[in-house]
């Protein structure tokens, strides 16, 4: 199959399939004689999985982690477990990244008092230099915690 088949049928850019080889992620192709690059089924399989992985959240290192073990079925599975574990660490520091802003969000809503813009006390809170000691309380402690949590 050609680059344009295997890109349809991931639901991957062709210049995407590109980074990846120049990556070493898939290997390099043989040629036709129109110079066009030929795909076989394992390279639409890696290519899969490739974007799965992806789709979870794993970082390119990861994925080529992951794949260096996936190529050696007689390793054991500890160090994907590793991997896995990390990545659903990340994923849940995130998730209370993402609560931590909800609240953040919300409070402010509830501040609204559906008046001026001189009296917006969202505006206060997102340029704290106009009136600062009215709004920079309700939102200093979900700002820590997410500043916190990226240090980390």
């Amino acid at each position: 199959m050609k680059i344009g088949d295997l890109a349809r049928l991931t639901g991957t850019r062709v210049e995407t399939i590109r980074f990846y080889e120049k990556e070493g992620l898939i290997s390099s192709q043989r040629r036709t004689s129109g110079n066009y690059r030929i795909y076989q089924q394992e390279h639409l399989n890696r290519l899969s999985f490739i974007r799965r992985s992806r789709d979870l959240g794993f970082t390119l290192g990861q994925v080529r982690t992951l794949l260096d073990l996936a190529d050696d079925n007689s390793r054991s599975c500890a160090a994907v477990d590793e991997i896995t574990r990390d990545q659903l660490q990340f994923v849940e520091q995130k998730i209370q990244d993402l609560n931590a802003l909800k609240y953040e969000l919300s409070n402010l809503l509830n501040q609204c008092r559906q008046g001026t813009i001189a009296d917006c006390r969202i505006i206060d809170a997102l340029a704290p230099s106009r009136k600062c000691d009215r709004t920079i309380g309700m939102i200093e402690p979900a700002t820590k915690a997410i500043q916190a949590s990226r240090r980390r």
